[in-house]
């Protein structure tokens, strides 16, 4: 029975080199309280870098192992199968946690999307938005219903259907009520898990802190993403969100995956890899 609603191109080593000499690491708050714990695997995901995936997907996914990620998020294959997909991964030591995948895609398909995920080895399939005229507060019902009945499915083969939000979910609907809690409320815990957007729910107004409290070990995959003052979207170590901060509630959120994200970076490569080493530099 579902449950109802009670409450409101260049290799790392070449770029640490040109950082060094150009001094575009800087140096944060962050930084300073450094502690013990690190992000131990950081991951990409590769709407980030469409358009170079588009043109070059093997040649991307090399020069990213090379600067020292070890997970790939994707958000599409440009035409590639799934056999081949895995190939290329393995062929960089890369892996795969996991993959956005449309809703209609779940609605329609499910079945294919779970032999692509198993062919790639991916543990996550994750629904990364919501149709526009879809986002009501009996859509929010129907939705955490979809994915309940998906990750029933999923979970057949070892695979965890997952949710990532944007701002949206966050707006305040009829008597203050929220989207998004409406779906990690109906969902149920061993069949779907969230990948929180830090840059979404900040841009929000919304603290993660809360949510990784209310809702504990329901949160293996973070998207790293940073924020300026001025809300515009950046690399990370070039804002003002406070990561090792959040990171430190790992035992509570029970993070497993940090991909960074960024719709749209203005160096490609280079953009992405300030952001890695900012990311691995990060304790908490």
């Amino acid at each position: 029975m579902r449950k109802r609603f009670l409450s409101p191109c260049q290799t790392r080593r070449d770029f640490l080199k040109k950082a060094a000499l150009t001094g575009i690491i800087a140096s944060s708050p962050s930084l300073a309280l450094a502690q013990n714990r690190k992000a131990q695997t950081i991951g990409l995901q590769l709407y980030s870098l469409r358009a170079e995936m588009a043109e070059d997907f093997e040649g991307t996914l090399e020069q990213l192992a090379e600067l020292g990620f070890k997970e790939m998020e994707f958000a599409g294959y440009h035409g590639k199968t799934p056999v081949e997909v895995r190939r290329i991964l393995d062929s960089f030591g890369l892996v795969s946690p996991a993959a956005h995948i449309q809703l209609n895609a779940i609605r329609e398909n499910l079945e294919r999307e779970i032999e692509t995920a198993a062919t790639i080895g991916q543990q996550y399939i994750v629904v990364p938005s919501l149709p526009g005229n879809e986002r009501s507060l009996s859509d929010y019902e129907r939705h955490a219903d979809t994915l309940n009945t998906a990750g029933e499915k999923t979970k057949e083969a070892n695979i965890q259907m997952g949710y990532h939000n944007h701002s949206f979910e966050f707006e305040a609907q009829e008597q203050g009520k929220i989207g998004y809690d409406y779906l990690t409320y109906l969902t149920q815990e061993d069949l779907v898990v969230f990948e929180m957007d830090l840059f979404w729910i900040i841009n929000a107004g919304h603290d993660p802190v809360t949510y990784f409290g209310q809702w504990p070990n329901r949160f293996p995959m973070l998207h790293v993403k940073d924020r300026n003052t001025g809300g515009e979207m950046v690399d990370v170590g070039r804002g003002v969100i406070d990561f090792a901060q959040i990171f430190s509630h790992v035992d509570t959120a029970g993070f497993k995956h940090y991909f960074i994200e960024h719709d749209y970076p203005t160096d490609g490569i280079n953009s992405i890899a300030f952001s890695y080493n900012t990311l691995n530099d990060i304790r908490f």
